[in-house]
This record gives C-alpha cells, structure tokens and sequence, in this order.
C-alpha cells in the first residue's frame, strides 16, 4: 500500500485500509436508552456540510451511533454549489481540511489519484465546485449517511436528553439524542445583516451576498455593491460576468485592507490555546481583527478590477436610499447614486429570531455580554452576542437549572469563535475543532454513565489465561534445619 494511488478506486481501498489500520469506527460502547418506543442515538448532527461531515466523521469513529439532517438535497450541502460564488477557495491548497489526520482523506490526495502528482504541483487555489466534489467523495468514502430534505423545527432540551422535530418529505418526526450537534454554517445562529436603510426598498430590489438569486437577472443593469470583502467582489465579479451594465462597489472605508493579520496566528499553538486564554486576551484578539478585517484575496479583486464598467468608490458611506421612480436613489457621503439592483456584502450576525428552531436555546443559553463588560464593548457588539461555550462547544445556563439539558446542545459553527477561536467553520482548523467536539462529547457520555460501564468491568468474565499455561512445579526438596 505504498505506491501513490492512480485512480479513485485504488484511493478508496486505501482510506479502508488506513481505518482498518487505525482501528476505526471503533465498536459502539454507549449504553443504549429508549424514550417510550423510540431509541436514543448518541448524538444528532444538524447540517451535512463540511464541518457537519467532519463531526460526524470524528464522533464516528469514537464508537458513537449518530444520525446527520440536512435540509438541502444530496450533494449540495454547504455553500459550495449554492450561495459561494468565489472562482477559487481563498485558503491555500496545501491545507488538510477534514481529513482528521488520515492523509488519504485529504484533498490533496483526491486530486492526485485522478489527476497525478504534476498536475496537483501546477495547481494554484482550488476551485470552488471542484472542493464541492471532493466533500462528495468525502461523504461517499465514508460511507456517511446524510438525512437530505430534513429540516429540524424544533430543539427541546429535556434533562438527560434532547428531542428534535424534524420536517421531512414523508412527513413530521421526532428524534431523540443524547446530544446535538449544530453545524449550521457561517450563520449558524441568526442570518445575514443589512443596513436598515434597506428596507425602505421593496425585496426584489435587493439581495445579500449569501442570498441563492440569480446573476443571470442583472444582465443590462445598474448594480450596486455594499461593502469591500471577499463576496463583495465575489457578487462583483459574478453580476459582470452576467452582463451588468456597471457596478459599483460603494465601501465605507478610506481604504481596503491590505494585511490578513490572521495569517500571523495560523499555527497549531492558536488552534489549541485560544480556548485556555483569559477572557482579556480572546476579547483582545478578536477586536483586533474585527478592526483590522480581512482583505479579500488579491485574484478577486482583479476579477472585478479587469472589467472597465467596474468602480471602487472607497470612503462612500451609506446615508440613506430610496425608490425614485423605477431605480434606486443611493445618497452617500460621496453624492447620489442609482441603480437597479443593490447587493449588500454586509456580512452575518447572531440573531435567534431569525432560526425560530432554536427559540428554547436561545430562551437559556448564556452568550459573551453574560460574561464581560469591556469598556469598548459597545462598539463590538456581534461580539458579545456570540454564546458562551464550555470546552465541548456545548451551550451553558445562564440561569443554572433554568433549561436542564442545555448543554447537551454543541455549537459547531463560527459563533463558537469567540470561546474556541476558528476551528468550527473553516477550512484550515476544521479537523482540531471536530476532533475536540468528539473528545467533549465521548467524555461526556462516558462519565455520565460511569457507573454502567464499571458494571460491566466487575461482570467481565471472559479470560485470558486458562491455567494450562505453565507446568506443575516439582515438589522442593526437604530442607534440613
């Protein structure tokens, strides 16, 4: 099993035989409970993506029986093939993503088995469908059986257990687990945030960048971008290769940042201290780069930048905008713009209303205001907003006893930022984050039924040694005093 795999098939034997070596999935070892008829599985996954298949994966091969629901259809969890409209993804190719560690499960991998080991040398980013292919493989390879079509409306926490109401083609059901697992995306915990001068437009005026609408509809017109991010010119690029007549980015800065400071920090002591810092310290670094910002990658903005009928107008904040006859009256700080459509980049918050299955999680669920008062707190509100997770990225009461079983609830998504740092919605640290949502979860069911699992020590009678191990010993010889 040395040569490098020459075709996806040989790739597939090679990921079993590397489970078979690491002796995963290990066997179930969870004791098995019922809720009147209906089984308990250990734990439930909400979101099929890549963070939901790497829980999965990572609970998986813990021993635990888990079962993952996805509101999407097959092979289009995620953004990916949906809301994403980057050309490539921003990371760097060389990192491992969901692997968990297992170097067949790596992308890199995937590539060079249909594609050769020269090819994967000449690749510069990898393309966005074609990480949406690899996830595919991912899932197959594994043999993870995604729910597709099912969308959870309702998250009870009930002591010892979790009940979810799910929505699915057939039907309403309800599923019970021990714990639940939300791998709900970037916006896991609200929705998209816009200006509120927004809604003096009608909706089929505007979109947000993560809105599924359809580019080929701004073909012949004015559009508007807000904002000066990555999916700004990403939903830059995307209206002028439609065929927009102009767009215009309006970008309240003076200036586009230059320096991913985060870079800085992409290293394995980031990935597994941030969660041991002090209060101060993650207030501190998470200000800093909600200050600094991300500059969007270079390549995008060329692909804006290429386009003559394109025009970055930085310094041009938003003061307020309207109807006017049949286009949009822009007013900045720069003068008057119209258009026919405006995208807001705007970016994402947490906002319980707007994820009403989570109404009783929200009802308890401690967050960072709970926790601190900074004296800049004001200015960095989304980030006070964000829960307060223990080390398991479980939820906790901020009142103790007000909702028993809250914290079998686990945000494994970018709110959870601001208690583990950012190794539970992107690509580079994904595999630590899932790992340590495994370890909390299998500690945590192993220590709760502790007292199960010393019973079967105490009644384990299979034995190793049969007593015709050795000879009979002659008998000494007399010893005289």
């Amino acid at each position: 099993m040395n040569a490098m795999p020459a075709s996806l098939a040989e790739l597939n034997a090679r990921v079993r035989h590397d489970l078979l070596c690491l002796t995963v999935p290990a066997n179930p070892w969870v004791p098995k409970t019922r809720v009147g008829d209906q089984p308990v599985l250990d734990a439930v996954i909400i979101g099929g993506g890549m963070a939901g298949l790497a829980a999965t994966t990572a609970l998986t091969h813990n021993g635990l029986r888990t079962m993952t629901f996805d509101a999407r259809p097959k092979g289009f969890e995620g953004p990916w093939a949906t809301t994403a409209r980057m050309e490539t993804l921003r990371s760097p190719k060389t990192l491992t993503g969901p692997a968990l560690g297992i170097p067949s499960l790596t992308f890199r991998a995937w590539f060079e088995a249909q594609f050769g080991a020269d090819e994967w040398d000449r690749l510069d980013k990898i393309p966005r469908l074609q990480w949406m292919e690899y996830l595919r493989w991912y899932r197959d390879v594994l043999d993870i059986e995604v729910q597709n079509a099912h969308r959870v409306t309702d998250i009870r926490p009930e002591g010892d257990h979790v009940a979810l109401e799910i929505d699915t083609p057939e039907g309403s059901l309800t599923r019970f687990a021990r714990h639940v697992v939300l791998a709900t995306g970037r916006d896991g915990l609200g929705g998209a945030t816009v200006p509120e001068m927004a809604k003096a437009l009608p909706r089929n005026r505007w979109a947000h960048s993560s809105d599924e609408n359809d580019y080929a509809e701004l073909a012949g017109k004015r559009v508007i971008v807000v904002g000066a991010g990555a999916s700004a010119m990403d939903s830059a690029g995307t209206a002028l290769e439609h065929g927009a007549v102009q767009v215009d980015l309006l970008i309240r800065r003076k200036d586009i940042p230059r320096v991913n400071r985060g870079m800085a920090m992409g290293n394995p002591g980031s990935v597994h201290g941030v969660q041991d810092l002090t209060d101060a310290w993650k207030w501190r670094l998470q200000t800093y780069l909600a200050r600094e910002q991300v500059p969007p990658p270079r390549a995008s903005m060329l692909r804006v930048s290429r386009h003559e009928n394109a025009h970055f107008h930085l310094g041009c904040a938003l003061e307020s905008m309207a109807m006017e006859g049949n286009c949009i009256r822009i007013d900045t700080v720069k003068g008057v713009f119209r258009a026919d459509f405006i995208i807001f980049a705007t970016g994402f918050e947490v906002d319980w209303a707007k994820r009403p299955f989570l109404s009783r999680v929200a009802a308890s669920a401690r967050i960072w205001q709970d926790r601190i008062a900074p004296e800049d707190g004001s200015a960095f509100q989304t980030l006070l907003d964000l829960p307060d997770l223990g080390p398991g990225f479980e939820f906790q009461q901020k009142q103790p006893g007000d909702c028993p079983g809250l914290e079998r609830v686990h945000c494994f998504c970018y709110p959870a930022v601001m208690s583990h740092g950012g190794v539970s919605g992107d690509i580079p640290a994904i595999s630590e984050g899932a790992k340590r949502l495994a370890r909390g979860i299998t500690s945590s069911l192993f220590c709760e039924d502790v007292d199960v699992h010393f019973e079967r020590m105490v009644n384990h009678d299979i034995p190793e040694i049969f007593g015709d191990e050795w000879p009979p010993a002659p008998q000494p010889l007399e010893v005289e005093a």
